[in-house]
């Protein structure tokens, strides 16, 4: 009787049904993860100060259009979960994007910001889990997108619009969603393409395969 060795083949290395793909953290996983959260949370402090002016030019054409702005403190989570594709970068780059404009620029709506970064993170993260994070092409951008819109249009409703009309509602709901799949969806995948084409991203799965068909 003779065994028949098991060969592994380039063909079955490259699977990615067999391939086992580790979801350990590594340190330049952190790192990179941290630098996301701190340079949107940069953003963020910009976009607090911008968000009321043209708030206040969208409110009267239709109350409730205002969520079309919302993708601007979106695409942290996006954006993290998109480069590092290991679980919980979503919800780490969120809240921490969250924490740093809040400590850095403050704003009008203090801490709360907080319990807003941890939902619309979760609302983004949830998206590449049910994905089982092995799926990130665009169309998963940008429901992870839309993920986190929903996420701030809950949170936004229970905490800053309780009790608002069912048309302003249903209006902040469809504008917030649009806005967080056009921005942080749509926009952070463009962003992942562009840093993979520099080599950036050498490093990580995200820029082997970031110029990859959609």
């Amino acid at each position: 009787m003779h065994a028949t060795p098991t060969l592994l083949t380039s063909s079955s290395l490259s699977n990615p049904v067999k391939a086992a793909r580790n979801f350990r953290w590594r340190v330049v996983d952190i790192v990179v993860a941290s630098i996301i959260g701190v340079a949107s949370g940069l953003i963020f402090v910009v976009w607090n100060q911008a968000s009321n002016p043209l708030g206040g030019l969208l409110t009267p054409l239709l109350p409730g259009l205002q969520g079309l702005l919302g993708g601007g403190w979106l695409f942290a989570g996006v954006l993290g979960g998109l480069i590092i594709r290991k679980p919980g970068a979503a919800l780490y780059t969120e809240l921490l994007a969250a924490f740093v404009a809040t400590l850095i620029g403050g704003n009008a709506w203090g801490s709360l910001v907080l319990v807003s970064g941890l939902t619309q993170g979760l609302g983004a993260e949830l998206v590449f889990a049910l994905f089982l994070y092995g799926n990130y092409r665009a169309y998963v951008a940008l429901l992870a997108g839309a993920g986190a819109g929903i996420a701030l249009t809950i949170t936004d409703l229970l905490l800053w619009y309780p009790g608002s009309a069912a048309l302003f509602m249903g209006t902040y709901m469809a504008t917030s969603i649009i806005s967080g799949v056009v921005v942080a969806g749509g926009l952070s995948w463009l962003a992942l393409r562009g840093l993979a084409r520099t080599g950036a991203l050498s490093r990580f799965a995200s820029g082997r395969d970031g110029t990859a068909a959609v």
